[in-house]
C-alpha cells in the first residue's frame, strides 16, 4: 500500500485517523489557509463514501488545494501485488505495503453477503500449530490506516468486478487482531463512524488474547467476537495455541463471562476439526460443557491442509456426528465448508510469503 508521492514521513495518515481528528485536523488546515469550512465535508465525502485513492481524485477541489492536502497529509492507498480468484467465487488480494511487506485479504461471497477478511499484523506471533501464518513469524503490526485499506481497496474492487457491496467484515486474516489494540481499535471506529459500518457487522477473531476480551467488554458498539477455542481443555489446547500458557482456559472463559454479561454482543466458536486429534466423540461432550452457559454457535472448521504437516481434515462422518453430539446437549453448531482453499484463502492458509516464493517454515508434528 503506497501514499501520494508528496508526503513526509511524519505526514499524519488521514486514512488511518478518527473520523473526528480527520475533522478537527482538516478544518485546521484549511483555516489557516483561508479556505471556506466546506472544503472540509468536501475531502471527507471523498474519504468515507467516494473512495477516492489519494488526493489528486477529489476534483472539486482547486488543483493547489489538493497539492497542499498532500504535503500536509498521507493518505494510505492500496497496492494490489496480486488477485487470486477462486472457482467458488472467492478472492484473494495480496497487498503491498509501503515498505514492500505483504498482506492479504480475503472476499467471501455467498447470495446474501459479501464477507471481507482482513488482516491486522504482517505475519502473526502466535505460532497456532494448525495456521500457516503463524509458521512463516511475525513481521510487524499494521497501521490504522493500512487495516482500513484493505477495506477500501477490497471494496473498490469488487464493485468493479460485479460483486455486490461489502455486508461483513472479520479481522480473521493475517495476525492476532487483539495483540494489535493500538491499530485494531481505532479501526473500529473508523469503520463504524467513518464509513457507518454497523458494529453487528464486524467480528474480532482472537485465540484468547484476555485483555483485549475485557476491553471489548468494556466498549457501547456490539462488535461481534469469534474464540477461536480449537479444544476444550488446557492440556490439548496449549499443545495447538501457545498461548494458551499465558492465558489459560480458565481465565479466558471468565473474560468470555464478562463480555457475555455486557450484553447484546454475540460469541461464536471455533473449533478446528482435525482427524485423530480434535476430533473424538468425547471432546464433543467436553466441549459442551465448557461453552454451554454462553449460549453461543460454534463453527466446527474442517483442517485446512498446509505445507509441512501429515495432519488431516476430519472426515464427513466424524464432522456430522460431531455436530449431532453438540447438539443433542443443546449446542448450536455448524460445519464451515472451506472457501477458497484453491488459492490459500482458507481458514488458517494464508501466508504472503508463500506467495511471493519464500521457503515455508517446517514444524514437528504435534
Amino acid at each position: 500500500m503506497i501514499a501520494t508521492a508528496q508526503q513526509t514521513a511524519a505526514a499524519p495518515d488521514l486514512v488511518g485517523m478518527l473520523p473526528e481528528e480527520a475533522e478537527a485536523a482538516l478544518r485546521e488546515h484549511f483555516a489557516a489557509r483561508g479556505q471556506p469550512g466546506y472544503r472540509v465535508g468536501q475531502v471527507l465525502r471523498w474519504v468515507y463514501e467516494r473512495g477516492a485513492f489519494g488526493f489528486g481524485d477529489m476534483t472539486n477541489l482547486p488543483q493547489g488545494e489538493r497539492a497542499a492536502l498532500a504535503e500536509a497529509f498521507s493518505f494510505t492507498a492500496p497496492e494490489p501485488a496480486k488477485v487470486s480468484r477462486s472457482v467458488d467465487g472467492t478472492a484473494k488480494h495480496l497487498w503491498r505495503l509501503a515498505d514492500g511487506e505483504l498482506i492479504e485479504s480475503v472476499l467471501i461471497p455467498t447470495p446474501t453477503r459479501l464477507t471481507l477478511c482482513i488482516s491486522s499484523q504482517a505475519g502473526c506471533a502466535m505460532a497456532c500449530t494448525f495456521c500457516a501464518t503463524g509458521w512463516a513469524g511475525y513481521r510487524r503490526q499494521l497501521s490504522a490506516g493500512e487495516i482500513v485499506a484493505q477495506f477500501r481497496g477490497a471494496r473498490k474492487w469488487a464493485q468493479e468486478n460485479g460483486y455486490n457491496d461489502v455486508t461483513n467484515i472479520v479481522f480473521m486474516g493475517m495476525g492476532e487482531p487483539l495483540m494489535n489494540p493500538k491499530a485494531v481499535f481505532p479501526t473500529l471506529a473508523i469503520l463504524n463512524r467513518g464509513y457507518r459500518f454497523g458494529a453487528r457487522r464486524v467480528t474480532i477473531s482472537t485465540v484468547g488474547v484476555v485483555p483485549g476480551i475485557l476491553r471489548m467488554a468494556e466498549m457501547p458498539e456490539q462488535f461481534r467476537l469469534a474464540v477461536s477455542l480449537h479444544a476444550p481443555n488446557h492440556e490439548l489446547r496449549q499443545k495447538l495455541i501457545p498461548l494458551e500458557k499465558k492465558f489459560p482456559l480458565p481465565e479466558l472463559l471468565e473474560a468470555l463471562r464478562r463480555f457475555d454479561q455486557a450484553g447484546g454482543k454475540r460469541i461464536t466458536f471455533e473449533y478446528v476439526m482435525i482427524d485423530g486429534v480434535t476430533d473424538a466423540p468425547e471432546l464433543a461432550d467436553e466441549l459442551a460443557g465448557v461453552i454451554r452457559e454462553f449460549n453461543a454457535f460454534v463453527n466446527l472448521i474442517p483442517f485446512n491442509p498446509i505445507p509441512g504437516t501429515e495432519w488431516k481434515p476430519s472426515r464427513r462422518a466424524r464432522l456430522d456426528y460431531f455436530v449431532e453430539r453438540l447438539e443433542r446437549q443443546g449446542i448450536s453448531a455448524h460445519v464451515r465448508e472451506s472457501r477458497g482453499s484453491d488459492i490459500a484463502a482458507a481458514c488458517g492458509q494464508l501466508r504472503a510469503e508463500v506467495t511471493e516464493g519464500r521457503k515455508p517454515v517446517q514444524i514437528g508434528s504435534l
